[in-house]
């Protein structure tokens, strides 16, 4: 005959279950913090050898990778927008940088001149783009004279000519160079060619990220930018050639030597732009252009290496395309 259960043994069980449960979560969410804080430690000493987040960096960077890669490859006069809007900030940037240095640029009329540049440089490539830069410049050039004359604005002879060799450079330097990238995709097949540049300047940052993390020890230039060694420029030059021989052979038809030349051509001017905007802000005394970037401190931190580079990948068309 089979015996009654127990009624009081079920609350009993209850609990226990119930205590089960409990101990079960605790442990968890002690693991689940564990975790959190090996992540955020791990950051930490990430971006103390890097100087920046990785997480908010990639991120961003494959945002503004994906929105050029569809302005180039769907409808490429959209790529117009794309570079306007970042040229536009890098502008912003700059100026903003120079005013703690004392120097007053215009940005009204340096945005201006910028994005009137860019279609200019599209439609009319060769002479229509040195006369857009040229333009630009005159046009930044008086109206900083013209404010010259309020007698608010008025300053010593010689800090006026700093101030228009200011607004001078920027134009030269982020202007300039950035229609060499908006001329490119002009050509014929120059979508592609700008696609290929901007891939292996990515491709050599990460490279040179990789290896330096891993292997770095012998510092390149330590004035000028303490976190970037001799091995992970060594990452770069190896990433930049095996992906300029294949962007060269599967995506630009041509043989595996130009891709060669283009991989150390292109290694070589990304390097010496970040230096120099690198140089640029240590004369400055600050650590990034700006903090606009989650992870990338301003659009001109991440423009340094794209522009001298877009200029060279212009030149590399001309030659073999």
């Amino acid at each position: 005959m089979p015996q009654r259960p127990d009624r009081w043994h079920a609350p009993r069980t209850r609990a226990e279950f119930q205590a089960q449960i409990e101990a079960g979560r605790v442990e968890i969410e002690s693991q689940l913090r564990d975790a959190r804080r090996q992540f955020d430690e791990t950051q930490e000493r990430i971006n103390a050898r890097t100087g920046r987040n990785l997480l908010f960096a990639t991120l961003f960077g494959v945002v503004l990778g994906v929105a050029m890669l569809l302005s180039l490859i769907v409808f490429k006069q959209l790529f117009m927008l794309v570079a306007a809007f970042v040229i536009v900030f890098a502008i912003l940037e700059l100026a903003g940088a120079l005013r703690t240095a004392g120097r007053d640029v215009p940005r009204i009329p340096s945005v201006v001149a910028a994005v009137l540049a860019l279609p200019i440089a599209y439609y009319v490539p060769g002479v229509g783009q040195w006369i857009a830069i040229c333009a630009a410049v005159v046009l930044v050039t008086l109206w900083r004279l013209a404010e010259a004359v309020v007698p608010s604005m008025r300053v010593a002879g010689r800090e006026l000519a700093r101030d228009l060799g200011a607004g001078s450079f920027i134009q030269l330097y982020v202007t300039l160079l950035g229609t060499f990238a908006v001329v490119l995709v002009s050509r014929p097949g120059g979508e592609w060619w700008t696609l290929a540049f901007l891939i292996l300047v990515i491709g050599a940052d990460v490279g040179a990220y990789a290896s330096g993390l891993s292997f770095g020890k012998h510092p390149m230039a330590p004035r000028i930018s303490p976190k970037k060694t001799w091995e992970g420029f060594a990452g770069a030059v190896l990433t930049s050639l095996v992906a300029g021989v294949l962007l060269a052979m599967l995506m630009l038809q041509q043989p595996w030597w130009v891709g060669v030349v283009f991989g150390l051509v292109i290694v070589v001017t990304a390097t010496v732009g970040d230096l120099a905007e690198s140089l640029m802000k240590r004369d400055l005394g600050i650590k990034d252009i700006s903090s606009w970037l989650p992870g990338h401190g301003g659009f001109l931190d991440r423009l340094d290496s794209i522009l001298p580079s877009a200029a060279a990948a212009y030149v590399l068309y001309l030659i073999f395309a």
